[in-house]
């Protein structure tokens, strides 16, 4: 369903209530938008006013087939009270503070399994002391201070070994909250970056230093794809992009930038270089002939738009994005299948 048809579909009896839940709904699907608090919200005032400004909007904005991305919500300025960034920055807050929590508890297990096999040494050579001078002591005084010092050795024994488990627990606990870090940077589909880790790569590498470029991608007609083959289509052919990308730039941050939309951070090489190795990957998406695993039918052609730019100085991240956006756009209404450059 296209987005001047979500917007406009009449409402055919029933309860209108619901009827503009499911257009919400299917807006969302079509857009392959996730159904977060903000883009949920945006979707209503889209769709509760077909022709208001928002929609005029909307309706340019996707004119040729153009998948709405996250970006493009945000740049609207409509976006629910609980913004669902917000929610997933405390969400990550929370396992980075864990794992603090856990690393600490992981050392102070370690410093306690030290001092009792210490402890438990020291013992043990007491005890030894005790047997080699024992013939000194009488009978019932030998025999208690060995029980004592055996029922000693015993539960250091114990404990030491469920400090052992404790340490394991707390290491594994550790390594899961790691993976659970790393997998809220990496899109799921494609095992790319997402949008997260790519603004963090950028702020690093704009506080080191040096030449760093960016450039925005984005698949030509791939709502086409989507209508025609199906979303299981579409999403192997956004793995195939990504594959290439990674391949072709490699030594480059890729990352999945939302829906159709990739992004490559650039560093060590301007603008120009940065233009030849991704028009060389553009150029081995186009070459290649995409069929339907399931009956080999072609796909036909598959292409991307690109736009690369310098960063300029200490400039932000928003800027030089939307300078390259810009040129993706520049890069659309030329034809498709092309890397624009300042």
């Amino acid at each position: 369903m296209g987005v001047a048809r979500a917007v406009r579909t009449a409402d055919v009896g029933g309860d209108p209530t619901r009827q503009l839940y499911e257009r919400i709904g299917a807006f969302l699907f079509d857009q392959r938008l996730e159904p977060d608090p903000a883009n949920f919200a945006f979707a209503y005032y889209l769709l509760h006013d077909p022709d208001g400004p928002l929609a005029k909007a909307v309706a340019s904005l996707t004119d040729g087939g153009v998948r709405l991305t996250k970006r493009d919500i945000e740049t609207l300025g409509c976006e629910a009270p609980a913004n669902a960034s917000q929610v997933r920055e405390k969400a990550n807050g929370l396992v980075a503070q864990t794992q603090m929590q856990v690393e600490g508890f992981e050392d102070m297990v370690q410093a306690m399994r030290a001092e009792t096999a210490g402890f438990g040494r020291d013992l043990a050579a007491s005890a030894d002391a005790i047997r080699r001078s024992g013939a000194g002591l009488e009978g019932a005084m030998f025999d208690e201070v060995s029980k004592i010092t055996a029922t000693m050795l015993e539960r250091v024994h114990q404990a030491e070994s469920r400090l052992e488990s404790a340490t394991r627990e707390a290491s594994e606990l550790r390594s899961k909250l790691e993976e659970a870090r790393d997998n809220a940077r990496r899109d799921p589909l494609t095992d790319l970056p997402n949008r997260r880790a790519f603004e963090e790569a950028y702020a690093a590498q704009a506080a080191s230093g040096g030449t760093i470029c960016i450039a925005v991608c984005d698949v030509d007609h791939f709502k086409n794809v989507n209508d025609r083959f199906g979303h299981a289509v579409g999403d192997r052919v956004l793995k195939t992009i990504a594959e290439t990308l990674s391949q072709l730039c490699k030594g480059q941050l890729v990352a999945r930038y939302g829906g159709e939309e990739f992004a490559i951070l650039f560093s060590g090489v301007d603008a120009a270089a940065a233009r030849v190795t991704l028009d060389n990957a553009r150029a081995t998406v186009a070459a290649k002939r995409y069929r339907l695993r399931e009956s080999d039918a072609p796909l036909g052609e598959i292409t991307f738009s690109a736009g690369v730019t310098q960063v300029i100085g200490e400039e932000g991240f928003n800027t030089s994005f939307q300078r390259a956006d810009a040129l993706l756009y520049r890069a659309k209404d030329e034809g498709r299948n092309r890397v624009c450059i300042d």
